[in-house]
């Protein structure tokens, strides 16, 4: 049984590894694609280990009549590598969707307006629109989307650095804060929907106001401590022209931005009432908006001959496939666990550790500014099986467990730059160390932290 305790060991390995990224200098996907291929491997060689599963005794019970001879662990594991990859491929076709989506509607200049609606000399106002507009791009994109999209607003607004920086460490938090109020908001809230822990209504009724004081607390400490008041930009902010302006009609970026804002906000509503999966809702309003592109590029056939750049086909190849093999890589490292049976086994003992799930909830939260949130969330989902017997715990669907981690697990990657993919790439665009944002902003992110979960507690005592 010396495989069984091993792999846990090479799981915690590979999210070191993964933390580690630019010490080591081995980019974190290939370290996640290792770790699954490495676990799956352990698995498909060594079936002692899932021989002694729950899941393998049911898989047993399920066929009463066959053979115990034709019902061998190598042809479970087989079904249930394809079962999981089945699970995970509904998680990333979703993101890599939204992904193309987004870029379509940004390349097409859809969010061009926003600059000037949030553009302001004053440094204090300015701070308020970021945040505001960051909390509600992220419930609506995503948030690594939504913080792209603020970055591109403040380089054309703000031109001082050091400004700049301040500005885009407060959207960090903000986007995190929106998005853990949205079903679509996160990866680690889009597992929780996807494998029914959480509803969309009930998720946004009972996180939104959280959500907005975890967003609201920072804003305002920075607003009175990184400020000074009536302070003003250097210059009056210029939002320029870009070059596509004279080749795309106006009414053709307010058509895009509008479908595909749109499409993404209809998804939990196809999902809800007419059961139609998350990833296929968003795959949908991807579609449409590429007919109507195709269509623009028949009717302006002469203006737009030479703008290849802004078809579909060409953005679906500038896709960050990197970031959905990673998660790809996570997800299926995850699942070897579970059908290894570790996880069952370190949630008896959680359990016994931390009987109370919130504080357990809040913990998570807190390990997701040093680990991977989709990682954490996904071993979470694995350790505690969905409660269907009837019985009210925290564990049922839309239980207080799940719905307190997606507050957690998504705004406790805040409290380090290094704690979500929204901090890791504002990082990288704008050159933002880890000291400069711990010294400054870690302080003000626990803050909202602390204050959206007791916000949240209330909420839960009264309805």
């Amino acid at each position: 049984m010396s495989w069984y305790y091993l792999m846990p060991v090479i799981f915690v390995l590979g999210i070191i590894g993964i933390a580690l990224e630019e010490q080591i200098k081995i980019n974190k996907t290939a370290t996640a694609l290792l770790t699954s291929v490495v676990l799956w491997a352990i698995l498909l060689i060594d079936t002692d280990i899932a021989a002694v599963t729950a899941g393998f005794r049911q898989f047993v019970a399920s066929f009463p009549h066959a053979p115990a001879e034709d019902l061998g662990v190598s042809d479970y594991l087989s079904f249930k590598l394809t079962e999981h990859l089945g699970d995970v491929s509904s998680t990333l076709f979703f993101v890599l969707s939204s992904m193309v989506l987004v870029n379509t509607i940004d390349t097409y200049g859809g969010f061009k307006s926003v600059a000037k609606i949030v553009a302001t000399t004053n440094k204090r106002a300015l701070l308020w629109r970021v945040a505001i507009a960051s909390f509600f791009f992220s419930a609506f994109l995503d948030n690594l989307a939504a913080a792209i999209v603020i970055i591109a607003i403040l380089r054309r607004l703000v031109p001082d650095t050091t400004d700049r920086m301040k500005y885009a460490c407060i959207s960090i938090i903000a986007c995190n804060a929106g998005g853990s109020w949205s079903p679509i908001g996160d990866v680690t809230t889009l597992l929780l929907w996807n494998n029914s822990r959480i509803t969309p209504y009930y998720q946004i009724f009972h996180l939104v106001i959280p959500a907005f004081m975890n967003m609201v607390v920072p804003t305002l400490l920075a607003h009175y401590f990184l400020f000074k008041k009536n302070a003003q930009l250097r210059a009056l902010p210029d939002v320029p022209e870009d070059s596509l302006d004279d080749i795309l009609p106006q009414h053709a970026r307010i058509i895009v931005l509008v479908l595909g804002i749109v499409s993404l906000m209809l998804v939990p509503i196809w999902q809800t009432f007419f059961d139609v999966p998350a990833f296929m809702g968003v795959i949908f309003g991807l579609v449409i908006v590429w007919i109507y592109t195709e269509l623009m590029f028949f009717r302006f056939k002469k203006r737009l001959e030479n703008a290849t750049e802004l078809r579909v086909t060409t953005l679906l190849n500038h896709a960050d496939l990197t970031t959905i093999f990673y998660f790809l890589g996570i997800l299926m490292s995850v699942a070897a666990l579970i059908e290894g049976g570790q996880l069952a086994a370190a949630s008896t003992r959680v359990t016994a550790l931390i009987p109370n799930t919130g504080l357990l909830a809040a913990i998570i939260g807190v390990l997701s500014s040093m680990l991977d949130n989709v990682a954490l969330v996904a071993a979470v989902l694995g350790m505690y099986p969905l409660e269907t017997s009837g019985a009210i715990t925290p564990f049922v669907v839309n239980g207080s467990f799940w719905v307190f981690l997606a507050y957690c697990a998504v705004t406790g990657g805040s409290l380090l730059i290094i704690g979500s993919a929204t901090g890791v790439t504002v990082m990288g665009l704008e050159g933002i160390s880890f000291g400069y944002y711990f010294k400054r902003f870690s302080l003000l992110a626990l803050a909202g932290y602390i204050s959206g979960a007791v916000v949240y507690q209330l909420i839960s005592l009264i309805f």
